[in-house]
C-alpha cells in the first residue's frame, strides 16, 4: 500500500456506497419494510454495541470469534459491535416487550464481522430479517419462510432453491445412539461435511447396533427433491417416534411451500446442520441458482429469550440488502431540478420554500460560481418577469 492509499483504502470487506448505490439501497429498505408491515411486522432498532454478555447468549453463542470487542471506557466492561442482530432482538422480545401473544418483529441494519461468511464477502452486510415469537409450529414457521421468498420475489432475485433440513432428525438420532456431547459435535461436523469416508470409518470403530450404525451411515445420502422423504421414513424405520414426526414436519411444511411457491426449487437435506447448537426445529438455507451462493438463511430457535428471562418459540430469517440489491430492478429517482439564482430576494426565497415543500429540487447558484443550468443539468430555472419570481423551462 502506497503512502496515499493508507488514508483513503478501505479494510477489506468493508464497503460504502456512492449516492446513485446508497439511494437504491435507501429506497429498497422503505420498499421492504412497507411489505413487512403490511404482514404485521414491526420494525425495532438495536444498539449497534451492547455487552458481550448480551450478544454471546442463546443464539448468539457461537458469534463470540466473529464479534470485533471494545471495552467500555465508563464501565471497564467488555461491549461487542453486533456481528448478527437476532439476538438482539430475542432479548427485545423476551425483555422489552413484553408479552404471551405472538410477536412479529423485522429489522434493517449495519453488522459488523471479524471475517466474512464467504471468501470475497462482506464484513459489514445491511443485515434484513425478520423473527415471529411466541408461537410453536408449522404455521409460524410457513409464514415467515414465506415473508422470506416474497422478499426475493420483489427483489427479483431469480431462480433460487430452497435447501431445507431439520436438526431434531439426527439430534433424536444421536440421543437413540448414546452419544456424549463429543461424539455429537464430531459427528455432526462429520455430516455438514458429508464427509462419507470418515463416518463409516468412525462408525466401523464404534460399539452401536447394527440397525443404528446403518441409520446413521445413510443419513448423509438422505438429500434430494421432496420424495426423498419417504425414503428416509424407510430408511430410518428404527428410529424413535420423535425421528418420523420431524420428517412429517418436513413433508407437511414442504407441501405447502410448493403449493404457494411452485416455482421454487425445493431441496430436502437431513444433514442441513447450520447453527446446530442454537437451532431446535427446521433449518434452510435459500441459494441463487445461476451462481450457487447463499442469499438467505433462517431456522427455528425455540427458548432464545430464556437467559433474557423470557424462554419463547422463536422462528425467523436474515439476508442481505446489499446482495439484494444487486438484482433488485430500483433505479435511482431523477428529479428535474431548478436552477434558482443567489438573490436575497423574500419573494424568491418563499418561492423556492414553496417548491421544496412540494418535492421539487431547487439548487442555489453559490457566489462566485454561477454555473448555466445547462452546466448543472437542469431543465428550468427560476428568473424574475415583470417583477415576479416564476419557473422557467430552459
Amino acid at each position: 500500500m502506497s503512502s496515499s492509499d493508507q488514508y483513503w483504502a478501505l479494510p477489506d470487506g468493508i464497503s460504502e456506497a456512492l449516492p446513485d448505490e446508497a439511494w437504491r439501497l435507501e429506497t429498497l429498505r422503505r420498499e421492504l419494510l412497507d411489505i413487512y408491515s403490511t404482514w404485521g411486522y414491526q420494525l425495532v432498532m438495536p444498539p449497534l454495541v451492547e455487552y458481550m454478555q448480551s450478544l454471546s447468549t442463546g443464539v448468539g453463542a457461537n458469534l463470540d470469534v466473529q464479534t470485533f470487542k471494545v471495552t467500555d471506557q465508563q464501565t471497564g466492561r467488555m461491549m461487542g459491535i453486533r456481528a448478527d442482530m437476532t439476538p438482539q432482538i430475542a432479548r427485545i422480545d423476551a425483555h422489552k416487550l413484553q408479552t404471551d401473544q405472538p410477536n412479529r418483529l423485522c429489522y434493517i441494519g449495519s453488522v459488523l464481522r471479524t471475517r466474512p461468511q464467504s471468501e470475497g464477502g462482506s464484513r459489514s452486510p445491511l443485515q434484513v430479517g425478520a423473527e415471529l415469537f411466541g408461537h410453536e409450529g408449522i404455521d409460524s414457521d410457513f409464514e415467515v419462510m414465506s415473508l422470506l421468498l416474497a422478499t426475493l420475489e420483489h427483489c427479483k432475485t431469480g431462480s433460487i432453491t430452497l435447501d431445507l433440513g431439520h436438526v431434531g432428525i439426527f439430534r433424536e438420532l444421536a440421543k437413540q445412539a448414546g452419544f456424549s456431547n463429543d461424539q455429537e459435535q464430531v459427528f455432526s461436523d462429520m455430516l455438514s461435511r458429508k464427509a462419507l469416508p470418515e463416518i463409516e470409518e468412525w462408525l466401523e470403530a464404534s460399539d452401536l447396533p447394527v440397525s443404528m450404525r446403518n441409520m446413521l451411515s445413510q443419513l448423509p445420502l438422505l438429500h434430494g427433491p421432496s420424495a426423498i422423504l419417504e425414503q428416509a421414513k424407510s430408511v430410518l424405520k428404527d428410529a424413535s417416534p420423535s425421528v418420523h414426526e420431524s420428517l412429517q414436519y418436513l413433508s407437511d411444511l414442504g407441501k405447502r411451500l410448493q403449493k404457494t411457491f411452485p416455482d421454487c426449487a425445493l431441496h430436502i437435506d437431513l444433514t442441513e446442520l447450520s447453527g446446530y447448537s442454537y437451532h431446535t426445529g427446521i433449518v434452510y438455507a435459500v441459494y441463487a441458482s445461476d451462481t450457487g451462493k447463499e442469499i438467505a438463511r433462517g431456522g427455528r430457535y425455540d427458548g432464545a429469550g430464556k437467559l433474557f428471562g423470557r424462554s419463547r418459540p422463536a422462528t425467523g430469517f436474515s439476508t442481505n440488502l446489499r446482495q439484494l440489491n444487486r438484482s433488485a430492478d430500483v433505479k435511482p429517482t431523477i428529479q428535474n431540478k431548478i436552477l434558482a439564482p443567489n438573490d436575497d430576494d423574500a419573494q424568491l426565497e418563499a418561492l423556492i420554500n414553496k417548491l421544496r415543500q412540494q418535492g421539487q429540487c431547487v439548487i442555489r447558484q453559490l457566489n462566485g460560481h454561477n454555473a448555466s443550468s445547462r452546466q448543472t443539468n437542469d431543465s428550468r430555472q427560476i428568473i424574475q418577469e415583470n417583477g415576479q419570481w416564476i419557473v422557467k423551462e430552459v
